[in-house]
């Protein structure tokens, strides 16, 4: 049995088949549906379903509560439709043209860039490419058929190797492996590119991109791609860390901020410590852009790290800051923990 989706205000349609879940089934049709994790964790899925009815799988209670789903609101990447049904939902352009790859790689690098945080160069086939935009990430295909997402650091001009920025969680099933066993020249597989946080090129909106942690990875590739393509929007940058530490790639942070032009760099720290002799900018990063910006109706954010930092950022930049709801795009980054199996 198969159902029919319309996805409204754009119109588009659908069919899903019985136990697939919406999301599955617009990404098969080519249909740009916004998402990230696709575990039921981040919440970046989220819509309203205006007629008919679903059936949702296990999710965290952060990325749909209760109160919301009897409001008829729903996380597509875990509901499966019991009837026809209608949604209301973005449709991002573009999401779409590069097609879904299983592809396998050879690890050519692995560097420490801190203490906690790994890079990953990832060696592909001789005579293959992996076409994505900056900022998508890649699942790894584990041997237990378990998947674990990474975003590409790296923009898709600079694809000779795909790096990625691991932060060691202990306990993890991959990450104990990335810290303890895995070696050069180990083979791994992954499927991409995936999700939705990608530039929208088609805005000259000054561009606010804010990261904590990791979820500085797909902002650097935001960045070099910017740069790769003479974007001139002006850019400003907040990076967030509990210690200087934790900005593992300042130097090239204070490079961009020093060579290119309409480019800010502030680097905020939360809980330094009086070894660190941290002179910066202090607290949560996402309060700092509030000091900095007042009013963000006229801009685009980029948001990118853990949950409790998007999660706060997008509800204080539209409550507080006037900015439009729909000129936040974010990758929330859930751990190994945080992931419904």
């Amino acid at each position: 049995m198969t159902f029919q989706v319309t996805v409204n205000p754009s119109g588009s349609q659908f069919s899903c088949d019985e136990g697939e879940t919406i999301l599955a089934a617009a990404l098969r049709a080519g249909v740009g549906l916004p998402y990230g994790c696709k575990n039921g964790a981040c919440g970046s899925c989220k819509g309203k379903i205006s007629s008919g009815s679903v059936t949702h799988d296990n999710h965290q209670q952060r990325a749909l509560s209760d109160a919301e789903e009897a409001e008829g609101m729903s996380l597509f990447c875990c509901a499966r439709p019991d009837s026809d049904v209608m949604i209301e939902a973005r449709v991002i352009a573009s999401s779409g043209d590069y097609p879904l790859k299983k592809m396998p790689s050879r690890v050519a690098k692995l560097e420490k860039l801190s203490d906690d945080v790994m890079l990953i160069a990832l060696q592909l086939p001789a005579n293959e490419r992996l076409q994505y935009r900056a900022g998508q990430y890649i699942e790894f295909l584990l041997r237990d058929g378990k998947r674990r997402s990474y975003s590409m650091a790296n923009a898709p001009h600079l694809d000779e190797q795909i790096t990625l920025h691991v932060r060691h969680m202990p306990g993890g099933l991959f990450t104990d492996q990335v810290f303890g066993s895995l070696k050069e020249r180990d083979i791994l597989r992954f499927e991409g590119p995936q999700g939705t946080f990608f530039l929208r090129e088609d805005s000259d909106k000054p561009i606010i991109l804010l990261a904590s942690g990791t979820g500085f990875a797909p902002i650097k590739a935001l960045v070099e791609h910017m740069i790769y393509s003479k974007s001139t929007r002006p850019v400003t940058l907040y990076w967030g860390g509990r210690r200087p530490q934790d900005l593992y790639m300042n130097a090239l942070c204070e490079e961009w901020a020093t060579t290119l032009a309409n480019f800010t760099y502030v680097p905020v720290v939360s809980d330094a410590l009086p070894e660190d002799s941290w002179t910066g900018r202090t607290g949560f990063v996402h309060k700092a852009v509030i000091a900095d910006h007042a009013n963000l109706s006229g801009v685009q954010v980029y948001a990118c790290g853990a949950p409790i930092v998007v999660d706060s950022a997008k509800r204080d930049f539209v409550q507080l800051c006037q900015l439009p709801e729909e000129e936040f795009y974010a990758d929330s980054f859930t751990s190994e923990a945080d992931l419904v199996s």
